[in-house]
């Protein structure tokens, strides 16, 4: 668990470091100034209404209480064993089988679930991943999750005024090595911030199993549903429709699009034989 939030720390602070750089190269202090500015603006929006957006854009609607009651106790008693507050709980009417949790903080959370793991999973199962959901939000990984996003998106910001600016003869050709060398910068940036935004997302993905199988005393549970999950998306995947919905999938707890070969390494989520390894490593 340390390791994790240490890796996570690190990957923070260089991505932070890589956006001051960027916009200092790009447009010295004014530059640094925007960059600064723009991602305060970002954080600020995204931290207090991301959760709206993300349950508006799913149609997700609040989950039934009297048809689902035995979820409601689930998450009633690990809340408990938590010392959590309980969150609100989402139903998505989609066959794929998944789920996630939202929210800037404890007292703000939702946790959404699809119909399609209440369809598959054993309850003990869905245990396991409503444990790993709660520890999302009991870990602030939805507040680290923004804040990584929001700066990567900065970065591909500032990019695309250097690129643009380029373009119309707005920045010296011969400054800084030339014209191509800001080409080559502003490619190479927001490349190199997404790949360390999905580091991130990764490392949170191992404290969230981590965690959830400590809360709910069972790993191997968890270890079984992710299996169940990641069989169940292969063949029901979500199309997205727009690159909104794509960006959100970092919050599911299975990757729900396609990633194999390259297409892997820009994945949110670590390789699931790994996720399932450690879970069941932590059974003595």
């Amino acid at each position: 668990m340390f390791w994790n939030q240490f890796k996570t720390v690190f990957l923070l602070t260089s991505l932070s470091v890589l956006l001051f750089l960027f916009g200092y190269w790009v447009g010295g202090r004014t530059g640094l100034i925007f960059a600064f500015g723009f991602s305060l603006l970002m954080n600020f929006i995204t931290y207090f209404y991301s959760d709206k957006i993300v349950l508006k854009l799913y149609k997700a609607q609040p989950l039934d209480k009297n048809k689902f009651s035995y979820v409601y106790d689930i998450v009633h008693e690990l809340t408990d064993q938590a010392n959590m507050p309980m969150p609100k709980l989402w139903y998505m009417p989609t066959s794929m089988a998944n789920a996630f949790a939202t929210g800037r903080n404890p007292k703000h959370a939702s946790v959404a679930v699809t119909q399609g793991i209440l369809d598959i999973l054993e309850e003990h199962e869905l245990r396991g991943v409503l444990a790993h959901e709660l520890s999302h939000v009991k870990n602030r990984d939805i507040l680290v999750a923004t804040v990584a996003a929001t700066i990567a998106m900065s970065i591909a910001y500032l990019a695309d005024i250097l690129r643009w600016s380029f373009i119309f003869g707005g920045r010296s050709r011969d400054r800084d090595g030339g014209g191509w060398s800001a080409i080559i910068v502003a490619i190479l940036m927001p490349i190199a911030a997404t790949m360390i935004q999905l580091a991130i997302s990764r490392s949170r993905e191992y404290l969230a199993d981590e965690t959830g199988a400590k809360i709910s005393h069972d790993p191997l549970a968890l270890a079984s549903a992710l299996e169940k999950l990641h069989h169940n998306v292969k063949s029901k995947k979500f199309r997205p429709k727009s690159n909104v919905q794509s960006s959100t999938a970092s919050l599911f707890i299975v990757y729900p699009f396609s990633a194999s070969g390259l297409v892997s390494l820009f994945s949110t989520h670590p390789p699931m034989e790994k996720r399932i390894t450690r879970l069941r490593s932590m059974v003595k």
